[in-house]
């Protein structure tokens, strides 16, 4: 019972050592930092991989500039498009209702 508990001790500790390594947030600071192995620069670790690592984060930010200024512009568009449609609803609703007032107004003549 007693080894049982050192082990469960011992165990507990080892995953407290894991978890606050694994929690290093170095970018390029060598092999298994910054989301795992990203190439021979950046898993020799050093300045090198450090500036690997913030080209990498630069080219991801300016994609992701690019992708909301898309969408934005799609979107942009769309409504555009809508809106046209909704105008055009609208003035066929009162193409409509004009034609059924001219009916209304046959029919009480007749």
């Amino acid at each position: 019972m007693t080894l049982r508990l050192y082990g469960l001790q011992s165990l507990s500790r080892n995953f407290c050592l894991i978890g606050c390594r694994m929690m290093g947030n170095d970018l390029g600071g060598g092999a298994g930092k910054g989301g795992g192995t990203g190439g021979t620069i950046r898993e020799a670790g050093g300045t090198f991989g450090k500036i690997e690592a913030a080209r990498e984060e630069e080219y991801i930010r300016r994609l992701q500039k690019q992708q909301l200024k898309e969408l934005r512009r799609h979107l942009s568009v769309e409504i555009n498009i809508l809106e046209k449609e909704v105008r055009s609803h609208q003035e066929a609703i009162k193409r409509h209702k004009q034609k059924i007032s001219e009916l209304a107004g046959k029919s009480d003549t007749d």
